[in-house]
């Protein structure tokens, strides 16, 4: 198992899950990895008791699996769980779009644009880690901007299984399709027009009802149910 050395207080299991819970999510821990407690701990220089709990809150996430008497496993991508996640996060997105079009705070708008900005220099050179970086903070701009902040924090949670597809696809397709897209809403947001911005939300985030099946079709491996 590659696990790079890092350095995290050995007080909290929190900065080892969330540390593993990234590598996941990038698949720097690919799908079907067996993962040791005594090798993160010895990589990070801290007590295997952290690490555990780390390992049981992953497993709480749905991104790992415990196998009696054979280990810890990096759990296949649920294709129900990201289909759930897409079908909630186009709901309260939608609506998040309908009502930023209407308050059109300016100084927000413009730091989406920003955004925009950065996911083109991403591309460009080649980063999906900034790409995606990127794209959530367009996302989570978009909450802010609809003064519903903590809505982002309980989609966060919802996405651990899309955050996983997010990285593999954004490598496979085309990501100035990705920006192309974001700068539609954001027209629309800017123009005020509610109806514009409902439908360019929704067909954004409907892209990944025809990458779900490409992506398990050229990995099967990778995903489940």
């Amino acid at each position: 198992m590659d696990i790079a050395r890092i350095t995290i207080a050995p007080s909290t299991a929190s900065q080892v899950h969330d540390w593993l819970r990234k590598r996941v999510q990038r698949g720097d821990l690919p799908p079907g990895m067996r993962i040791s407690e005594t090798e993160v701990a010895s990589a990070i220089g801290i007590s295997r008791q952290p690490v555990r709990e780390a390992f049981i809150r992953l497993a709480s996430d749905g991104l790992a699996e415990v196998r009696p008497q054979r280990g810890t496993y990096i759990s296949r991508i649920s294709v129900s769980a990201v289909l759930s996640a897409r079908f909630i996060r186009e709901a309260v997105e939608a609506d998040l779009a309908r009502a930023v079009a209407k308050a059109r705070p300016g100084d927000l708008l413009d730091r989406m644009g920003d955004e925009i900005a950065a996911q083109h220099r991403a591309d460009k050179a080649g980063s999906v880690e900034d790409f995606i970086d990127s794209d959530d903070r367009f996302h989570h701009l978009l909450a802010q901007a609809a003064g519903q902040d903590a809505v982002w924090a309980d989609l966060e949670r919802l996405k651990a299984q899309m955050n996983r597809l997010r990285h593999l696809s954004m490598r496979a397709f085309d990501r100035s399709f990705t920006i192309g897209q974001h700068r539609q809403i954001l027209d629309a947001l800017r123009h005020g027009d509610a109806d514009a911005a409902e439908a360019a939300m929704r067909t954004h985030l409907r892209q990944m009802l025809a990458e779900v099946p490409q992506m398990a079709a050229a990995q099967p491996d990778y995903f489940t149910d």
